[in-house]
């Protein structure tokens, strides 16, 4: 097996990326080093901090390569292998996505245990995913007993499973945001959130003030702008808010101006906190401990959203962009 087709990044996006910033290309596979294995990629993950990279600006990872293969997680089979500790046959999560088949050191690999869930299973729930809502909710905006609880992007790969989560947690009230009626209408029946937003349908403020008269002690933010300038006025004494992502901002071309109410955190003793969820590596095995029994028992739901075959990822990557995925957006390959 020599030949290997790829995405590559072609041109850096002026705004909102759009296909033909992306290439197909078919390449040649190198020989396997010592310590190196060649996994035959059988699922990918696109992710919104891939916009980030595609953009020549120094962040917490560096930027994209013009004409070379993009990155993300996948996870797949080895077909090859020159490392010992890391035999053909076994199922592995690694970092070069976006291409069919990848060589990489063995050393940087993590075996997944299938008997615990599906393959694509360890992309989403039990992946970085499923981490990011629990560090969220328990280290960085933790949830007590009783609080009443603000997911924005709710649907999505996260959201999805910190609403239900918080009620694990103990909240007392579990709202969610989310845009159009059938997205709203999935929070309550399938992800358990007591009360949905549709941020489409009016002012998001109104909404919420309306949903949560008492105020919000935790707000889990994915998207900034207007959700975050109204969770900072809805939120009680105390309250805490974990900074996730700012899908809102994906895409600008000027600088997104920040929340104007930023003092109100000071008045009312509360907390505002970015995450990485590299920094919570750590809580992996507790997290894997927890989700994989209530993935089991089917206490906790998730969905995925899949596209088809390598030359799928692009559109899959700005389908999600666009907020077109309920749960996890997963390419199969």
């Amino acid at each position: 097996m020599t030949s290997n087709r790829e995405i590559h990044l072609v041109a850096r996006p002026v705004g909102v990326p759009s296909p033909t910033d992306f290439g197909l290309v078919s390449t040649t596979l190198p020989e396997l080093a010592d310590g190196q294995v060649l996994v035959r990629n059988t699922w990918m993950s696109v992710d919104p901090y891939m916009r980030q990279r595609m953009d020549d600006v120094a962040s917490y990872l560096p930027p994209f390569r013009l004409g070379e293969p993009m990155e993300g997680a996948a996870i797949g089979d080895v077909v090859a292998s020159r490392s010992a500790s890391v035999p053909v046959g076994a199922t592995v999560i690694h970092l070069q996505g976006w291409r069919e088949h990848a060589v990489v050191d063995a050393a940087t690999v993590t075996v997944a245990d299938l008997g615990l869930a599906p393959a694509e299973t360890w992309l989403g729930a039990l992946g970085t995913t499923g981490l990011t809502a629990y560090a969220a909710l328990t280290h960085v905006a933790p949830v007590r007993e009783g609080d009443i609880v603000l997911v924005s992007a709710a649907a999505g790969a996260a959201g999805s499973v910190a609403g239900q989560l918080a009620r694990k947690l103990g909240a007392s009230r579990v709202i969610g945001s989310a845009g159009g009626t059938l997205k709203t209408k999935k929070l309550v029946e399938d992800f358990g959130y007591d009360a949905a937003i549709d941020h489409r349908a009016g002012s998001f403020a109104e909404q919420l003030a309306e949903t949560a008269p008492d105020g919000i002690d935790v707000y889990v933010d994915h998207v900034g702008g207007d959700h975050l300038v109204a969770a900072i006025d809805a939120l009680r004494p105390g309250g805490r808010i974990a900074m996730v992502g700012a899908v809102s901002a994906h895409g600008a071309t000027e600088p997104v101006p920040g929340p104007s109410n930023l003092f109100a955190l000071a008045a009312k003793d509360a907390t505002l906190r970015g995450m990485l969820v590299t920094s919570y590596f750590h809580l992996f095995p507790e997290w894997i401990g927890k989700a994989a029994g209530w993935l089991a028992d089917g206490s906790l739901h998730t969905e995925v959203t899949v596209a088809q075959g390598i030359e799928q990822a692009p559109s899959a990557f700005l389908d999600m962009m666009r907020g077109g995925n309920v749960g996890k957006m997963l390419v199969r390959l």
